[in-house]
């Protein structure tokens, strides 16, 4: 049950590193030239607009539209959130073994979201052989980059001991870490080590 809970709070703020967090540039007519012309960063930008409806009206297929003609390019933000999309059936038929190709091309660049979700898909065997051990490894790759859903899931790893040791220091180490950015499943989680 405990398990449960965790991923239900963890999931409600997964998405927050990526498409929410503003970084990209805001709908434009410069925006939609560049994109057509071929600029990679633009068409990651002009997918996260369509993806959240800013600027422009949401429209799921047009992010993917221009996540994959980003990603083709080898950029890791938009084969995140490609794989994303394929993870969550956003602007595409809800297919784990895209979701996970492309995350795993996103994390393996060094994108923190995707080797969050990346250890999701291997914690609950969606797109892949179910391995906590691999999961872990993705885990501690994004929580070591800062990711908080990563800090808080490899503190849930420590502290259930599943694909690691059973260990309560690691646990409230990462629960910590996770916390101090805001992460509210870290700190019910925190709060429940210490009420024991």
């Amino acid at each position: 049950m405990k398990l449960i809970t965790l991923f239900l709070l963890v999931g409600m703020f997964a998405v927050s590193g990526w498409a929410q967090s503003g970084k990209y540039e805001p709908y434009s007519a410069e925006l939609v030239m560049k994109a057509e012309a071929g600029d990679a960063l633009a068409q990651c930008s002009l997918g996260s607009c369509y993806l959240e409806g800013k600027g422009v009206t949401q429209d799921y297929k047009e992010a993917v539209k221009w996540y994959t003609r980003s990603a083709e390019q080898l950029n890791r933000v938009a084969q995140g959130l490609l794989g994303f999309c394929y993870l969550e059936g956003k602007g595409v038929t809800q297919d784990y073994k895209e979701a996970v190709k492309w995350l795993t091309k996103a994390a393996e660049q060094g994108d923190a979201e995707a080797q969050f979700f990346l250890g999701v898909s291997y914690f609950h065997g969606e797109g892949v052989t179910q391995d906590y051990k691999e999961a872990v490894k993705w885990f501690t790759k994004g929580a070591e980059q800062g990711d908080s859903e990563a800090q808080c899931l490899l503190g849930m790893c420590y502290d259930i001991g599943t694909g690691v040791a059973k260990d309560e220091k690691e646990a409230v180490k990462w629960y910590t870490k996770s916390a101090a950015q805001g992460n509210e499943g870290a700190k019910k989680q925190l709060e429940l080590l210490k009420s024991k």
